[in-house]
């Protein structure tokens, strides 16, 4: 199997209120894929933002517009690097912190290229997805996020970069 192009570049984007099965997900990209030599998996985590326990994360999404978003941006990096694949996950709803938030597998023939497509699809999806984040203090206090300017710088150095 050659790199696959964006068209055909196995994976996919899944959007859920349940857990993510990254294992799962991963063994679907690798299996029986002997020209993958490199597999970069970002998982990210709903983290402690305030120090109480009953802390928690609500997740809203445009159903549709989320999706689209995302494999638009899988579909992009699929262009950039030369991947045998790229699936994104993302939870919505309720979570609590240590829950699984999001990940990105990106599978290829060698290790940067893996590694890039990962980074760039975490950068793009924090800033570009169509997601809205509200956080609980546990105190009756909540309030909505927004993607910080580090998450903007992050994302505008792809910008400028070549691959």
């Amino acid at each position: 199997m050659t790199a696959a192009t964006a068209n055909q570049l196995p994976g996919h984007v899944h959007v859920s209120s349940q857990a993510l099965d990254v294992e799962h997900e991963k063994a679907a990209l690798t299996d029986g894929n002997h020209a993958v030599g490199g597999v970069c998996v970002f998982e990210g985590l709903v983290r402690d933002f305030s120090g109480h326990a009953s802390d928690s994360l609500t997740l809203e999404h445009y159903p549709g517009m989320t999706e689209k978003s995302l494999e638009s941006i899988r579909q992009e990096a699929g262009q950039r690097w030369q991947l045998h694949g790229l699936t994104i996950l993302h939870r919505v709803g309720k979570m609590r912190p240590g829950d699984k938030i999001v990940a990105v597998i990106a599978c290829s023939r060698h290790r940067q290229n893996a590694f890039d497509a990962c980074a760039f699809a975490m950068d793009y999806l924090k800033t570009e997805a169509p997601f809205w984040k509200l956080e609980d203090d546990g105190k009756g206090e909540a309030n909505w996020v927004d993607a910080r300017d580090s998450d903007h710088s992050a994302r505008n150095r792809w910008q400028s970069k070549e691959t």
